[in-house]
């Protein structure tokens, strides 16, 4: 649900330019920094991606460890907690 930014805070937007705008809740004091949503948008993603190669990264270095199941039992064990028949050798 947006919220219409007031006539001050549009002005205070605007006059940052492209940086956004820091602002502070003075019941909370909570602070957050208002940007454009594209701008938002692109840096969630960029977060996202960067959680993905290092939840990758550790996966392999667990692997390289010798952390882990072989994917046959991993699947073995799937099909069985599902009741799907056991694959055939």
């Amino acid at each position: 649900m947006p919220t219409e930014l007031t006539k001050e805070l549009a002005a205070a937007l605007n006059a940052t330019g492209e940086n956004g705008l820091e602002v502070v809740d003075p019941d909370t004091q909570r602070t957050y920094f208002v940007v454009e949503a594209d701008i938002h948008r692109r840096a969630m993603d960029a977060l996202r991606r960067q959680q993905n190669r290092d939840a990758i990264a550790q996966g392999i270095a667990e692997m390289e460890a010798g952390h882990g199941k072989p994917l046959d039992q991993a699947m073995a064990d799937i099909r069985g907690r599902l009741g799907f028949p056991q694959a055939k050798p």
